[in-house]
């Protein structure tokens, strides 16, 4: 990822889950579980969760795989890997979960090492969205599944109208009121960049996955992509 966008992701740290509350009118919560749901986690289970933030999905993962199970969180915006440590710490003290700063086009891990995998809001902010496909696949066990939750434009006309009057009259503002415009100014043109579910889903099969399934959910302005390495 760009130094660019690490930088706007350590200055929105300190507020960055307040921000998803307001902006997703709490629905974030449902989507994020229905992503850790169709990552397949299961107990005892060692996981990933690529680009985690805060933490939200790592601890999601932390409750499936339970006290026996392994969760590592990746970020490479050391501000949010520290909110994450310390929300671990109070919440979540005897789960085994590791927090490692590191760049999702060049994991620390060894081949075949996870049993699952989820990542949530990241894709579309990474540079090289094969590469870091052909990383996950690299990293996961065989006939283990990945799911990756993100913002789209949806392809209906006017739910595209309404995630753009949402996005200018909701978030810019209510960022811009923070002294924050300019790093979710951002959003937009980043949708516009991002490839649709089913150019994801062909990606998905190039790089080497066996089975790759795009399911949109509100009106398509989210999807979940879930991958499975044969």
């Amino acid at each position: 990822m760009s130094s660019e966008i690490r930088a706007i992701f350590n200055r929105i740290a300190p507020v960055y889950d307040q921000l998803n509350d307001w902006f997703s009118l709490g629905q974030h919560r449902i989507w994020k579980e229905m992503t850790v749901k169709w990552s397949a986690a299961k107990p005892e289970d060692t996981v990933v969760d690529l680009c985690c933030g805060s933490g939200d999905l790592s601890f999601r993962l932390a409750r499936r795989v339970g006290k026996t199970g392994q969760v590592y969180g990746v970020d490479f915006s050391p501000q949010l890997l520290a909110v994450a440590r310390e929300r671990s710490q109070s919440q979540y003290p005897q789960h085994n979960i590791d927090w490692v700063e590191a760049d999702v086009l060049d994991l620390p891990f060894e081949d075949n090492r996870f049993g699952a995998a989820t990542m949530g809001y990241g894709l579309r902010n990474v540079t090289d969205i094969p590469l870091s496909l052909k990383e996950l696949h690299r990293v996961l066990k065989t006939g283990a599944k990945a799911a990756i939750l993100d913002f789209h434009r949806p392809s209906h006309p006017q739910a595209r109208a309404i995630q753009q009057w949402y996005l200018d009259n909701l978030v810019v503002p209510v960022a811009n009121s923070l002294g924050l415009k300019e790093e979710y100014a951002y959003i937009s043109p980043s949708l516009d960049r991002f490839p649709t579910g089913k150019k994801l889903v062909e990606i998905a099969y190039q790089v080497g996955f066996a089975a790759a399934t795009h399911y949109p959910i509100a009106n398509g302005m989210m999807g979940v992509l879930v991958i499975t390495k044969a």
